[in-house]
């Protein structure tokens, strides 16, 4: 709320250079912010009483603005990369999907690792898990495991991260 939108009785007043002026009527403080040609802005409006500051709106919205635009910049999305494996992978393969994991994981993304079954191979389920634990093995170095090997209908999946 800024200026006349503010319809409390009394406010704390903070000055434009940030020095307390004490309680006082709204109109008072309404008084001095247009003396100073800047504007009253509540910015505490839960505090008892409520908080006003003299300041330059239009400054005052647009370092809100940027200071979130700078948050925003130094947030990291992590992504989950999925790597599908099948039980009867040669050495050869797994250590091209182990390297391709590494990469992602370095990267600072999670990584699903999946064993899909196909046909006769759900017969053998359990004696395929493992791969699964060899691979987590492998990358014990780099990278934790976050979601143990799991059975989801056809497939079991477990989740790395990185590790810290």
């Amino acid at each position: 709320m800024i200026n006349e939108q503010i319809k409390d009785k009394e406010v704390r007043l903070i000055g434009e250079n940030g020095d307390q002026l004490g309680v006082m009527s709204v109109r008072e403080a309404l008084k001095l912010a247009q003396e100073a040609d800047l504007d009253l802005v509540k910015i505490a409006p839960t505090a008892k009483p409520p908080v006003c500051k003299i300041i330059d709106y239009g400054k005052y919205k647009y370092e809100l603005v940027r200071k979130e635009k700078e948050a925003k910049k130094k947030q990291k999305t992590v992504e989950v990369k999925e790597i599908r494996l099948s039980p009867n992978i040669e050495t050869n393969d797994l250590n091209t999907k182990i390297n391709a994991t590494r990469k992602f994981i370095a990267k600072g993304n999670k990584v699903k690792i999946t064993l899909r079954f196909r046909g006769r191979e759900m017969a053998h389920m359990q004696s395929s898990k493992h791969i699964l634990d060899e691979f987590a093995e492998t990358l014990s170095d780099v990278a934790v495991v976050e979601k143990a090997p799991k059975l989801e209908g056809r497939s079991i999946s477990l989740v790395l991260a990185e590790k810290k």
